[in-house]
């Protein structure tokens, strides 16, 4: 244990009035950490097959978000470009530097122009991918990284988000599953985005925009026909 953490955890236990964390209660902590036990998973989080997937769109669009399916990768530039233009939104991309991403024929569409890296204060629009989704909640949830940075998912007014239909979990208990399964640990953020951003914290007024993306859309690539 190094010796941040031991501090930080010797002021907890004297805090909670307890004694001094000896070597096997270490091993026991750190092996419940490892395999932590399974909450209670409600039953809108029970769902498989195209029901789970069903279920993650109709959450996502309760929350305020759109969901737009294409059947493969190579359509998403243009579905992201079809919104841009439907909602009259600027067509500079600020693209997350993940390969996959990066990877896709921004270049057949004219329209769009396309940069990568993390989000500038000018950034209007932004598209990454995700780490997994969630049908329970209609929830993206996004791993911090050099190819995902935390930025993009902030800054600009517009945050698409590109998921893969296999992605998506039943509920929030096999996300950590599919989190640590990316790179074989936990990132340092990992970041739960549900519907656009949204506070009523102010005279219980319902405001858009005010910690992060007035827009969420949702390009689900998914071949119904599978």
């Amino acid at each position: 244990m190094s010796t941040a953490r031991e501090h930080i955890l010797g002021n907890l236990r004297q805090a909670l009035q307890r004694g001094p964390l000896s070597a096997e209660g270490e091993a026991g902590l750190d092996a419940r950490l490892s395999d932590p036990p399974a909450a209670l998973i409600p039953a809108r989080g029970r769902v498989e097959g195209k029901a789970r997937i069903t279920a993650f769109c109709d959450e996502a669009a309760r929350a305020g978000a759109t969901v737009v399916r294409v059947a493969s990768p190579a359509a998403v530039p243009g579905a992201v470009a079809a919104y841009l233009t439907q909602h009259d939104l600027p067509t500079d991309v600020r693209l997350a530097p993940d390969p996959f991403i990066a990877g896709l024929p921004w270049s057949e569409q004219a329209a769009l122009n396309t940069s990568a890296g993390p989000a500038r204060p000018t950034d209007a629009v932004s598209v990454t991918g995700t780490a997994a989704a969630v049908a329970e909640t209609g929830t993206v949830v996004l791993a911090s990284g050099a190819e995902s940075p935390t930025t993009l998912n902030f800054l600009p007014d517009t945050h698409i988000a590109v998921l893969g239909a296999e992605t998506i979990v039943a509920a929030y208990e096999a996300t950590w599953a599919a989190v640590r399964a990316a790179d074989g640990a936990l990132p340092r953020v990992v970041n739960w985005i549900t519907g656009p951003s949204r506070t009523a914290d102010i005279e219980q007024t319902l405001l858009i925009g005010i910690h992060g993306p007035r827009r969420q859309h949702i390009v689900l690539i998914d071949d119904q026909d599978a």
